[in-house]
């Protein structure tokens, strides 16, 4: 039994290599040892403690990327709590339902999210202890020992993330401490190579799965330094980051790849760059080729979820095939299913099932969702992919009507229920249609209930100051009615061949 995560991945690299460089904040350029991470985590695990945080409780972090955010997941963790990394992108409304939902007895949140995340914390429940990034400094004298780490064994809750996945309606995915060390084995280590040589620069966030991994416990757990950027990803900054910090390792989404193409940016930009890696969404062909023509960097596309903690499909360094996510990685089981549960022939199009040992514990309260999704040991991605006689996997799309937008899920209904708030608008469905990258975005499809002029941009701009930024329709299509069947359901299928 590995135990409490903390001890892998913040006490033994501490004790091994105190001196050695941890994390560096891209904004001031400050750099932490693996000692001064382990420090700041232990005063997190006495804040919170001093707080009343208990083992098994939940704390929520709607942290940006910066040290802080790493000392409380790691303090939390200290415990025996469990850390609910959030999106930084929601509205007080978002947080307000994962505060009820997770039962959340703690929040930290940093400063800029006190009118989001801070104003969902009035009224709450559960809610004991909230605190800002600052407090870990100002109560650093007198802050009482939080003592050794929780006791936790391997198959504890460790971290909590929510995610819309396949229906639209936040659910937590529960992961526990095995869950972290098996990810690091088999991705970082197994498929990167990823060691104490490496830096590392990930545009994900480290509220992402995704990105938690890539700059969180990957670093922690194999001595390579991380750059964390606490600002949104600009491409032209992003740039003079990795130009100042030199990566070796840099982890992006495809909307990303796409925007620092278009970027005027030195061809020498990622010379320091042995590997890209891309997740979230399906990597097209073209902007595959189109970087590594003009960066001469590899990109590595891979899938993973939230679910499954992170990337269990990856192309190969010195291997990377465009338009393909590659093979799966050691330690995980794939296959392809048909709607009645039965494997597929290759070439076939199939549901994408994954077995490994960091297949989410489960949702939480969500019973429902539990039953569709997890099949004994498999779980049941939602994805559609098919597999060539070679063995690599090529993703087809989606067993659903769930967008993937920046590798951020957007859920069609709910951007179609904003839409209908209008006063202008009868009926409206929205659909994935691809940009001049390949990538999707949403499309909206309105049926007027008056006058049609100026009802496109209205659409959009309604959406805008309601839900997050990314999920506002970039395309809107006034048209008279909506193809329906004779029950009355929207025909979305022809609405995804319109757009």
């Amino acid at each position: 039994m590995a135990g409490n995560a903390v001890h892998r991945f913040l006490m033994e690299p501490a004790a091994a290599s105190p001196d050695a460089e941890a994390v560096v904040d891209a904004a001031t350029a400050r750099a932490w040892s693996r000692a001064e991470m382990l420090d700041g985590a232990r005063r997190a695990a006495a804040l919170l403690a001093a707080g009343g945080v208990q083992p098994e409780q939940r704390v929520v972090l709607a942290l940006a990327d910066t040290p802080a955010f790493l000392w409380f997941f790691w303090g939390t963790m200290w415990l025996g709590a469990i850390p609910v990394p959030v999106s930084t992108m929601l509205t007080a409304a978002d947080h307000r339902f994962l505060l009820e939902d997770s039962r959340a007895v703690g929040l930290v949140l940093s400063p800029a999210f006190a009118g989001t995340a801070g104003a969902a914390a009035a009224g709450q429940r559960h809610l004991r202890l909230t605190l800002v990034a600052e407090d870990l400094t100002a109560g650093e004298a007198g802050a009482p020992d939080p003592g050794e780490p929780f006791p936790a064994g391997d198959d504890d809750d460790a971290f909590w993330l929510y995610t819309s996945g396949t229906t639209g309606f936040p659910k937590a995915a529960r992961h526990r401490h095995a869950d972290l060390g098996f990810c690091c084995d088999a991705y970082a280590r197994g498929v990167l190579g990823m060691d104490e040589h490496d830096r590392v620069y990930s545009v994900a966030k480290l509220f992402f799965a995704y990105g938690l991994g890539n700059a969180g416990y990957f670093p922690a757990g194999t001595g390579a330094p991380a750059v964390l950027n606490p600002d949104r990803p600009d491409p032209v900054a992003v740039g003079e980051h990795v130009r100042r910090f030199a990566p070796t390792l840099f982890f992006g989404v495809p909307t990303f790849y796409a925007a620092v193409l278009k970027a005027d940016l030195p061809e020498s930009t990622f010379a320091t760059v042995r590997l890209g890696i891309s997740a979230g969404e399906p990597l097209p062909a073209e902007i595959h080729r189109r970087f590594r023509e003009r960066f001469g960097v590899e990109l590595l596309d891979g899938i993973g979820t939230t679910e499954l903690c992170h990337i269990f499909l990856s192309n190969r360094p010195g291997a990377s095939e465009p338009g393909t996510t590659g093979y799966p990685v050691e330690g995980y089981t794939v296959e392809l299913r048909d709607e009645s549960g039965k494997p597929v022939a290759d070439d076939e199009p199939g549901n994408l099932w994954v077995a490994g040992e960091s297949v989410t514990a489960g949702y939480w309260r969500r019973t429902e969702r539990n039953r569709a999704a997890l099949h004994g040991r498999f779980m049941a991605t939602g994805d559609v992919y098919i597999r060539r006689a070679d063995g690599a996997y090529v993703a087809q799309g989606r067993t659903d009507d769930m967008l993937k937008v920046g590798g951020i899920w957007v859920s069609p209904a709910e951007v179609e229920a904003c839409i209908v708030e209008l006063p202008g608008v009868l009926e409206a469905a929205v659909v994935g249609a691809p940009d001049a990258d390949g990538l999707i975005k949403p499309k909206a499809f309105v049926v007027a209930a008056g006058a049609r002029a100026g009802l496109e941009t209205a659409v959009q701009e309604h959406v805008r100051a309601r839900l997050s930024p990314y999920k506002y329709p970039r395309w809107v299509e006034v048209v008279d009615e909506l193809p329906k069947t004779a029950t009355g359901k929207i025909k979305r299928y022809l609405l995804r061949e319109t757009a």
